[in-house]
């Protein structure tokens, strides 16, 4: 009889198919979670990089007492072990600069700016003037100075003045040239009194012009004052101030007094070179009490070797009526050939040549 019973052999190939079939599922899963864990994990997409912002704790390890051969850093000591730092010493300034026996520079006299050293009283009293004065020989003869202008802009006349002069004559150097300071140190070297020639404005300006740094009568004491301390910061070493030109701000009472009482100020003398026709200058220096003092003559106004010995005559002249007297000159060649010659013989004509600081004279109200 056939029917839907299954025979005993069928149901047991049906148990042992349906056996095989869940060890099959067994064995799939069992791979698959073997691949996982070989090959990656299932949030493989997440972000994998994680900031650690706890603060952390470093531990200085102290330096090695005797480092390798091979190191060259310094080893540095941590903070908590490394000696209190001693007090800087006190810096001390430079000091004063001189050539031979004569003073060039002193920082003790010395403002520092931004322009440039600028002279000023030293708190001990001592005036520029005085300190950078040249040596004065005492002998009771009438004194006679000469002053010429025009150095340190042509090197050549320059060298030539210095070497044809002698040291009793006083140097007035022009603020221009960049290489002063050295024509200065060589001259007071030699034993030259110096002079800083201060640019002033003259009746025919602007055909005449001194340079963009000239004192002018029409401008203000602010403005004259900036152009002054520019003059009076090119070098060391001078012992007052002469004028470059200058015959109409030497009339300009108004506009000369500040200057003369800058000067004052800073311990410096003024000295008038004579071109002035009507320079208020003296009137001027007795009021605001500048040491002062003004040529007698211009000794080549005319340059001719006559008139220039006979300018030097009446100097002597003057000198043995009054005591003193001053004649400014330039530095011609023929100006240094004349003086020259008329210095050797000076001394046994009876008079001492002396710089302009040994004739200056000082008025107080």
């Amino acid at each position: 009889m056939t029917g839907d019973v299954s025979s005993p052999g069928s149901v047991r190939r049906g148990a042992q198919a349906l056996a095989f079939a869940y060890f099959l599922v067994f064995a799939a899963l069992l791979a698959l979670v073997g691949g996982i864990a070989l090959l990656g994990n299932p949030h493989a997409g997440d972000p994998v990089v994680h900031l650690d912002l706890r603060p952390k704790r470093v531990a200085y390890a102290a330096p090695s007492a005797a480092p390798p051969p091979a190191q060259t850093a310094t080893a540095v000591s941590p903070p908590e072990t490394a000696p209190p730092q001693q007090p800087a010493a006190p810096e001390q300034p430079p000091p004063p600069v001189s050539v031979g026996h004569a003073l060039v520079a002193d920082p003790a006299l010395i403002e520092k700016t931004a322009q440039g050293p600028l002279p000023r009283i030293a708190d001990d009293g001592t005036p520029p003037m005085r300190a950078y004065a040249a040596p004065v020989i005492s002998n009771g003869k009438p004194r006679i100075v000469i002053v010429i202008n025009g150095l340190g802009i042509s090197a050549k006349a320059t060298a030539s003045a210095l070497a044809g002069l002698p040291s009793g004559v006083t140097l007035a150097f022009a603020p221009y040239a960049n290489d002063v300071q050295r024509w200065v140190i060589a001259a007071r070297q030699t034993g030259h009194e110096v002079l800083l020639e201060v640019p002033m404005e003259p009746y025919d300006f602007p055909d005449s012009d001194p340079g963009q740094y000239t004192l002018r009568a029409g401008v203000g004491e602010d403005s004259n004052t900036k152009r002054l301390v520019w003059a009076l910061t090119r070098f060391t070493g001078y012992t007052g101030v002469t004028n470059l030109l200058g015959g109409r701000f030497l009339s300009d009472a108004g506009a000369l007094e500040p200057v003369l009482t800058y000067l004052t100020r800073r311990g410096l003398l003024f000295y008038d070179n004579g071109l002035a026709v009507h320079s208020v200058a003296p009137d001027v220096a007795v009021r605001v009490g500048t040491t002062f003092a003004q040529a007698s003559d211009t000794i080549d106004s005319i340059q001719s070797a006559m008139e220039i010995d006979h300018r030097l005559s009446d100097l002597e002249a003057v000198a043995r009526a009054k005591g003193s007297a001053s004649g400014s000159g330039f530095l011609y060649p023929v100006t240094i050939d004349r003086v020259n010659k008329w210095a050797q013989g000076l001394s046994g004509r009876g008079f001492v040549l002396v710089p302009v600081s040994a004739i200056v004279s000082t008025s107080k109200q």
